[in-house]
């Protein structure tokens, strides 16, 4: 078919053919179908799992940082409470956090106090892949703000749709 070409890879894995040189030195055999004894033939397989990490990283980010696909991720979500000082605001992003939770979702909730720019930077460095933004100006019109990492789509919902939606998108991701 076609000309060789030469690409920078990753080994993520590897297979040693050992032969028979330990079985040999142990005496260990199998019967084969004829029932004569054989040496068995060894192989050595290994995953090496901070190298599958740093694929994945590889292929999966951008300027900001990470953008994990939901189905390796440590969190699928992230809840950041922006104003976490005012009570009512941190009582919706808790009801949507423990909604997330009930869900079935990874979810984490961002709740310091830091300045909504902080938060949603630490947001796209660690690479949550949904960001659901809870602020005092959104739920006066009872909405959240959802963003999808990868992609930066960003959406309003009603808070009371926020977390079946992202539950919705997220076990879709998980399968892809």
């Amino acid at each position: 078919g076609a000309a060789l070409a030469l690409d920078r890879v990753i080994e993520v894995g590897h297979i040693f053919k050992l032969g028979t040189k330990y079985t040999e030195a142990l005496g260990v055999t199998v019967l084969d179908p004829d029932g004569i004894e054989r040496l068995v033939v060894m192989g050595s397989y290994g995953i090496g799992i901070g190298r599958a990490v740093a694929a994945a990283v590889e292929a999966n980010h951008d300027e900001s940082g990470i953008a994990w696909p939901a189905a390796i991720a440590p969190y699928e979500a992230v809840v950041t409470v922006v104003k976490a000082d005012d009570p009512a605001t941190l009582a919706a992003a808790d009801e949507i956090y423990r909604g997330l939770l009930a869900a079935g979702v990874d979810v984490i909730i961002d709740d310091r106090d830091e300045r909504p720019g902080v938060k949603f930077a630490d947001a796209e460095l660690i690479g949550f892949p949904y960001r659901v933004t809870v602020g005092p100006r959104g739920l006066a019109d009872g909405e959240v703000e959802v963003m999808r990492r990868r992609g930066r789509d960003k959406s309003t919902l009603p808070v009371g749709e926020a977390v079946a939606v992202v539950a919705a998108a997220i076990t879709a991701e998980r399968t892809l």
